[in-house]
């Protein structure tokens, strides 16, 4: 496969261990949950997310979003090319996706155990859509939107760690609820 002519990656510290961490991610809705709400990146859109029977969790796993920003339809299907648990997975674009700032894109995240946490980084390798008005876009928007994405995703991550240990007492018992 050919390279990619840019790229974003966004690091976070979790206080889980690494098969924690792969564990969540290796869900999909977990990774995709930020394209089901309305966001200011987004404009207030959101998009629908679909996946295969197996979840994501096994090479040649498709899933994908469709939905629309302002109106326009946006859509793209992915497949799951490299799955390493704990320590990394990683997806492609199938076909050119119809987005407005980024085109066909390689993601991916990496967990590395360090002591009692871990160490995610989300990362995008990306080129710039095909078409005229949206490769201009892509230019002005695409670096930023792949931040956002990879920051939100990696965000994410740690919060619900975070969530899952201010509810936890002694030894990781679950306190009420």
């Amino acid at each position: 496969m050919p390279g990619f002519a840019y790229s974003a990656a966004s690091t976070r510290r979790i206080d889980a261990s690494d098969a924690d961490v792969f564990g969540y991610l290796d869900d999909h809705r977990n990774l995709s949950a930020h394209m089901e709400q309305r966001s200011w990146a987004m404009m207030g859109s959101r998009m629908n997310v679909h996946m295969d029977a197996g979840g994501t969790r096994a090479i040649g796993s498709r899933f994908g979003f469709a939905g629309s920003f302002l109106g326009i339809p946006l859509a793209v299907e992915e497949i799951v090319t490299e799955r390493d648990p704990p320590r990394t997975k990683a997806w492609v674009t199938v076909g050119e996706p119809t987005l407005w700032v980024i085109g066909r894109y390689r993601m991916g995240f990496t967990v590395v155990a360090d002591a009692s946490s871990s160490v995610l980084t989300v990362s995008i390798e990306y080129d710039l859509p095909q078409g005229r008005g949206t490769r201009a876009a892509g230019r002005l928007l695409g670096g930023f939107y792949a931040r956002w994405c990879t920051g939100r995703m990696a965000a994410d991550a740690a919060r619900h760690f975070e969530t899952q240990d201010a509810t936890a007492g002694p030894r990781g018992m679950r306190l009420g609820g």
